[in-house]
């Protein structure tokens, strides 16, 4: 009686043993799941990141220099993207006004901008094939190329627009606004963007 006494004691010892044993096991594993997801996703973060557009000129939300507008030299400021997602075949950069008295006013239509662009310098030439590759369209200014801020009064917002699409348009110069987003439709894949105020 005592024997079995004796046994069934170190029985219940060694099942709790190894269930101490599967939970320390369990723990270890949760912590390296954990670590390995989290470091998966830092490594991710970094790599790729959240695609943006930043100019350096103003910052998002700031008064754009009187240099990019109608009351100055009316060049076009300088942009830069990052992050742009896996399968980007061109971009599309389109600049518009939504305060304007008549509706939104379009400032600036580039399209098949080439994917291996980061950014586009200071005074982008007017031209329909600009240096940096792509095509220009024609803005509510009727003219090609990028037509600075120009409000008749009061401040004003305009937005900078930069499309990632997995295709090329391939459109003749001088396209409007409203072909090249109808254009654009299911091919967009990214998109951000930046707005500066100008008040007159």
């Amino acid at each position: 009686m005592a024997l079995y006494k004796t046994n069934g004691t170190a029985s219940m010892k060694k099942i709790g043993n190894n269930t101490m044993k599967n939970k320390i096991y369990l723990s270890i594993c949760s912590v390296v799941f954990f670590a390995i997801i989290f470091a998966s996703l830092s490594f991710s973060e970094m790599e790729g990141g959240t695609m943006e557009l930043t100019s350096s000129a103003f910052s998002d939300g700031a008064m754009i220099p009187g240099k990019y507008t109608c009351d100055g030299v009316d060049v076009s400021p300088p942009l830069n993207w990052r992050a742009l997602p896996d399968g980007t075949k061109s971009l599309v950069l389109i600049c518009d006004d939504p305060d304007a008295p008549v509706g939104t006013w379009v400032h600036w239509v580039y399209y098949d901008i080439p994917a291996g662009v980061e950014g586009l310098p200071e005074n982008v030439e007017t031209d329909e094939h600009p240096a940096q590759g792509g095509t220009q369209g024609i803005n509510d200014f009727r003219r090609i190329g990028y037509g600075g801020p120009c409000p008749p009064s009061g401040t004003h917002r305009y937005y900078f627009k930069l499309y990632v699409l997995d295709t090329t348009l391939n459109l003749s110069p001088g396209a409007t606004k409203k072909q090249v987003l109808k254009a654009m439709e299911n091919h967009i894949i990214g998109q951000a963007q930046v707005m500066g105020k100008y008040r007159r």
